[in-house]
């Protein structure tokens, strides 16, 4: 049974749990090259994409409480829809995502610097907006790509989901260090049966 009563969390209370050492799993969304950037010491990384492709394989092994983190709060949100979905109630929110949690001056561990996923879209869809505008007074039709891509940004926003952040998730620069389901689920396992010992008179 869970022990906490709301559904999010803000950072200050995340941080007093994960002290206490009360049985938890702080699940990080984001891609392994934002992970790999800044993480929460103790976050598992499981990509958006690599949770929806084997939840039922991660939902077995997350009898735990289960607080999903990403940059600021979208990507988090569509997984804890995913994992409510597979029946896993035990699921919440970090208030604020990774943007919250630095703010408020709590430990993070850093490595390689690389942009965030929200920028590099804003970057690329800024970019192809600009060039097609530009060319399209040699070449009108140009302007049709500029009109795409505003009504493609549109409805990322309206749905709360960014086919373009799909795409550039996928590429070398964010997939960073290497990340499988087969070796997210046994450190998973693995943190599991360290916790059962744990708990052990």
């Amino acid at each position: 049974m869970s022990f906490f009563a709301a559904t999010s969390l803000a950072p200050a209370a995340l941080r007093e749990v994960m002290e206490s050492g009360k049985n938890l799993r702080v699940v990080d969304v984001r891609t392994p090259g934002e992970f790999d950037t800044v993480h929460i010491p103790g976050a598992y990384n499981v990509p958006l994409d690599l949770l929806r492709e084997h939840r039922d394989e991660f939902c077995a092994h997350l009898d735990e409480d289960v607080v999903l983190v990403c940059r600021s709060g979208q990507r988090a949100t569509q997984a804890e829809e995913d994992l409510r979905a597979a029946g896993l109630v035990n699921v919440h929110l970090l208030d604020g995502g990774m943007i919250g949690w630095e703010a408020a001056g709590l430990p993070v561990n850093r490595g390689a610097q690389r942009w965030d996923l929200e920028r590099q879209v804003r970057l690329v869809a800024g970019s192809l907006v600009f060039g097609s505008v530009l060319v399209s007074v040699a070449m009108p039709k140009l302007k049709w790509l500029a009109a795409g891509i505003g009504g493609g940004l549109s409805f990322a926003a309206l749905s709360n989901t960014c086919a373009m952040g799909a795409v550039l998730s996928k590429l070398p620069y964010n997939r960073g260090a290497f990340c499988d389901a087969q070796s997210v689920v046994a450190q998973l396992v693995e943190a599991k049966a360290a916790t059962a010992q744990g708990d052990r008179p």
